[in-house]
């Protein structure tokens, strides 16, 4: 009996386990089919883009039903239940929003989807996720406020919300008990720095930089004693540090740079001894460096610049600070003498040591041939520094960028600069140097810029100068150089500057400066040059500045000059050239300023452009000048003999008639003679208003944060991958955009060095111009001409204006140019590749220039090279031929061009939702030609100057015909085979014709 209870106890037992077994596995499905329909949600919500990234439509293709969700990408589930615990769908080219669905998934810990472009607002349901530990929503496109559910999460350690377009202020009631990280940098916050953050002890970082936060630095962060990073600037912080801040004795990186904190850097600084990061430039503190600041031996950054500061530099500070790698004190007002240079000797990672713009006298010491052999930047401009430059300085073999400029510097050059093989820019202008430039400077074969401007070098110029073969600027200006130029100088065909201007050179300009095909800006006026100005100047096709003035040039102008088309600036005034002006002047359409003063010219003034905005006194002082009634000069005789009479004319008249030719001579002594007291006078007025020159700049990091507000949100043109553009207005005024590079981003340093190299190589008016780089240890940015009608994506797409088909015409020739120069007239072939719509810039006159040239590739044969890249532009725009074989030609550049031709007709992007696998643009558009061009053509076309066009057949036609033709080009540059595929040489005519056929009709 009692076996048979036991057996009827142990059956029960086992049917209530059956069934609470099957109570569980229904729960389970249950549970499973929550975090199933929460992911489908989010992929309904959220889309895949034609970004460029390799994981593309991934989602779409991979989350599907027919697999269990925990295999799909991205997802990662428990060991023990099939439960999703992480999401990580980062750098996945996703648009859309994120569904509030995602609150659903109760065992996610794990949530990133940062690196996309996801839009809207953030879902205040995720703060209902009760395990969610990890919160990485960066460099997105979210705005709206931040849900106050996010600052009540129990269990959530990081919180990553960085490169959005969030706004309002900070949620006031903070309970986070187990924070670690708070990072919200580069956003639209605004509000005060929460002081309740303080009751969060665990927290380590704050990351609160790039926002728009007001009032002080709260003294109650002093009470985070497990703080190690503290970045809360660029913001507009007003008030002192706080003294609290030396509670934090495990803080290791300190940035409130780029605020207007006052006051001075408190002596309780000195107990972090754990520092190894002080950002407090570009604000307003005052006082000394204090000397407790010594205490903080593992320091690697000290950054102050751009402050008020005053008084010494302590003189045990590098002793104090053995690892220090980065010295920044510029734009002060510190004094004293260097002496505390011999104590950074210790440093033995120094690699920049900056203290331009400031009170320092007395001399550089020897010690400076001590430093580091990592040292890389050595800058003392503007100070008061006097003697000798040591010669110990040239024992920085590893030295890139030398700038004792602006000082009071005496005596010659030490030879053992000259070991400063890798060195690149030379700065060694303003002082009173003497003594001749020595040949040994064509050993440097590194540099690029040489500034020698303003001393007293006397002597010629070093013939093996011309060796240096990447040098881009060469400044021998204000010095007492004689001689004739070398012919080897017009062997640097990378040069892009030259100065030489007030010197004593003398001697012919050869037809050897044709090799200069890439130089912008030529100034030698002040000299003793003289002869016949060398037709081979008007090759110089890239430039754009010239100034010959002051010299003893005579002849006639070549008619060449007419082939200058970019030059904005020409000066040949104070010369005894004769004859007529070309009238091939009338095609230099950009030309601002231009001066043939005091001459011997004769004849018309032509007609034309150019001389429409020039002013008498621009052609005043020439011998018989006629025509132009506007600036008030007499009428043109109708019988009148001008110059341009043939040679062999000019001969017999000075056979028959020897006795004008004698008068003729007299009257040139007398000119002369005449001409020597105009040339002092006019002198004289010239040191009183010396030209405007902005092209030899110099830009130092704390003028590009005044230009840009200290790189303010209100100032951003853009961002990309691996950087910001700011609009700026430099010191003189000079609107430009100050592309940021952010270094953090893998490929930033060498996209840099790619930018640096080709458009300091280049000079096009189809191409957008390097105004200057800044680059330093942790900052890397590139000053280019502003662009005020931003880039052709946002016309196409993002404007309310429409291009008209005639804006579209100009933008694909001058694109075309551009790339044609690229390609065929440069010295070496350089291929973009990278070009589409972002990439076109359009200046006030709707001009496109092509800008980025991040990923350029230089290739040093001929157009039939090839070279390999990991990074070959974007999707959609990118050739074929670059997925298969990796090889860059120039004939890649064109398969781009043809898409941003199709683009700009149809108004389709190539990553158009409506192209799949199966159909791509080019396919698109060819199915359409020739029969059914109308039905493709973007509508937008049709809604500007074409709306009357239309209602006559002609019209049509003529319409028809027009858009027909750029498709033609179109699909010709993209086809399959390269080979196949016109040379941006062809492509140039066919557009010009287009563009002439529609303005004939």
């Amino acid at each position: 009996m009692a076996f048979l209870f036991a057996y009827n106890k142990c059956l029960l037992f086992l049917v209530v386990l059956l069934h609470a077994s099957a109570a569980i596995a229904a729960a389970a499905a249950l549970d499973n089919s929550t975090d199933l329909a929460s992911l489908l949600a989010f992929k309904a919500a959220s889309t895949t883009s034609g970004g460029g990234a390799a994981s593309d439509n991934i989602i779409v293709a991979n989350w599907t039903t027919d697999v269990p969700f925990c295999t799909w990408v991205g997802v990662g589930c428990s060991r023990r239940r099939p439960r999703v615990v992480s999401l990580n769908l980062s750098s996945f080219s996703l648009q859309g929003t994120i569904s509030p669905h995602l609150s659903n998934l109760s065992f996610l810990s794990y949530l990133d989807l940062s690196n996309n472009s996801l839009s809207g607002t953030i879902p205040d349901t995720l703060g209902r996720l009760p395990r969610l530990a990890t919160l990485r929503l960066s460099q997105n496109l979210l705005s709206g406020p931040i849900p106050p559910s996010i600052f009540n999460m129990s269990s959530l350690v990081s919180i990553l919300l960085s490169v959005n377009n969030l706004s309002g202020s900070l949620p006031t009631l903070v309970m986070l008990p187990r924070i670690e990280t708070i990072s919200i940098t580069d956003n639209w916050l605004t509000g005060h720095v929460l002081a309740e953050l303080a009751r969060c002890s665990t927290l380590q970082e704050i990351y609160l930089g790039r926002n728009k936060l007001i009032g002080s630095v709260p003294s109650s962060l002093g009470n985070l004693s497990e703080l190690v990073e503290l970045n809360l600037g660029p913001n507009q912080l007003t008030g002192a540090i706080p003294t609290s801040i030396g509670n934090l004795t495990k803080l290791q990186y300190l940035y409130l740079a780029f605020n207007h904190l006052k006051g001075e850097i408190p002596k309780e600084m000195g107990n972090l001894v754990n520092l190894q990061k002080l950002h407090l430039h570009v604000n307003g503190i005052i006082g000394y460096i204090p000397i407790s600041l010594c205490n903080a031996s593992k320091m690697i950054v000290l950054s102050v610049g751009a402050n008020n500061l005053t008084g010494p530099v302590p003189a045990t500070l590098g002793k104090s600070m053995p690892f220090l790698r980065l010295l920044q004190m510029s734009e002060n007002a510190l004094s004293g003498g260097l002496d505390f240079i011999a104590s950074l000797a210790n440093c033995k990672d120094l690699n920049a040591f900056d203290v331009m713009t400031n009170q320092f006298e007395g001399v550089l010491p020897d010690a400076c041939g001590n430093l580091s052999m990592n040292l890389q930047y050595f800058q003392v401009f503007d100070n008061h520094i006097s003697e000798k430059i040591p010669a110990g300085l040239g024992n920085s073999s590893n030295l890139i960028s030398l700038d004792l400029s602006s000082n009071e510097l005496r005596g010659t050059i030490p030879r053992t600069l000259w070991r400063l093989k890798k060195l690149q820019a030379m700065y060694l202008g303003s002082n009173r140097l003497t003594g001749s430039i020595p040949s040994d400077i064509g050993l440097m074969t590194n540099l690029a810029e040489i500034f020698f401007a303003d001393n007293e070098f006397s002597g010629q110029i070093p013939d093996p100068l011309g060796n240096i073969s990447r040098l881009q600027k060469l400044d021998l200006a204000e010095n007492k150089l004689s001689s004739s130029i070398p012919l080897s100088l017009w062997n640097l065909t990378g040069l892009i500057q030259l100065y030489l201007s007030q010197n004593r050179f003398e001697g012919l300009l050869p037809p050897q400066m044709a090799k200069l095909k890439a130089i912008g800006y030529i100034d030698l006026r002040s000299n003793r040059l003289s002869g016949n100005i060398s037709s081979a100047l008007g090759e110089l096709q890239s430039i754009t500045y010239l100034d010959l003035s002051n010299n003893s040039f005579h002849g006639q102008i070549p008619q060449q000059f007419g082939r200058l088309f970019n030059v904005e600036y020409l000066n040949l005034s104070h010369n005894f050239l004769s004859g007529v002006i070309p009238k091939s002047f009338s095609n230099l359409s950009y030309v601002y300023s231009l001066d043939l003063s005091f001459n011997m010219l004769e004849g018309e003034i032509p007609e034309g452009k150019v001389f429409s905005n020039v002013s008498i006194t621009s052609l005043m002082e020439n011998r018989a000048l006629c025509g132009a009634p506007q600036l008030k000069f007499p009428p043109c005789p109708a019988n009148m003999i001008t110059i341009s009479t043939s040679s062999a004319k000019l001969r017999l008249i000075k056979f028959v008639l020897p006795s004008v030719a004698s008068v003729l001579v007299f009257l040139a002594c007398f000119s002369l003679f005449v001409k020597f007291f105009m040339r002092k006078k006019a002198k004289a007025s010239s040191k009183e208003e010396p030209p405007c020159l902005n092209y030899h700049r110099r830009i130092p990091y704390f003028e590009l944060a005044r230009a840009t507000d200290n790189f303010s949100e209100d100032n951003l043109l853009g961002r990309g991958r691996i950087g910001k553009v700011y609009k700026g207005s430099l010191d003189d005024g000079l609107l430009v955009a100050v592309k940021v590079l952010n270094l953090e981003v893998e490929g930033a340093s060498r996209s840099f060095d790619t930018v640096c190299r080709t458009l300091g190589q280049v000079r096009h008016r189809n191409l957008v111009k390097i105004i200057s780089t800044c680059s330093n240890l942790e900052f890397k940015a590139l000053v280019l001409e502003f662009m005020p009608n931003l880039s052709l994506d946002k016309w196409l797409y993002f404007q309310n204006q429409c291009l008209t088909l005639l804006q579209r015409i100009n933008i694909m020739l001058d694109v075309s140019l551009g790339l044609d120069y690229l390609h065929h007239q440069h010295p070496y072939v350089i291929v973009h590749c990278d070009l589409k719509p972002s990439n076109i810039l359009l200046d006030e006159n709707m001009v496109a220039h092509i800008s980025d040239f991040g990923i350029a590739k230089l290739m040093l044969i001929d157009n039939k090279s090839t070279t390999s890249t990991n990074n070959v532009g974007t999707v959609g725009y990118m050739a074929p031929e670059y997925g298969l074989t990796g090889g860059v030609t120039i004939r890649g550049d064109v398969y781009s061009f043809g898409i941003l031709l199709l683009e700009l007709v149809t108004g389709k992007k190539p990553v158009d939702t409506m192209f799949s696998e199966k159909l791509n643009l080019r396919q698109w558009v060819s199915n359409a030609y020739p029969t059914a061009v109308m039905e493709i053509v973007d509508t937008n076309i049709f809604r500007t100057e074409f709306t009357n066009l239309q209602q006559h057949s002609e019209g049509v036609d003529i319409l028809r015909r027009c858009l027909s033709s750029i498709i033609d080009v179109g699909l010709h540059c993209t086809k399959d085979l390269p080979n196949e595929r016109l040379l941006m040489r062809d492509v140039v005519p066919r557009l010009q014709e287009i563009k002439n056929g529609i303005l004939l009709n």
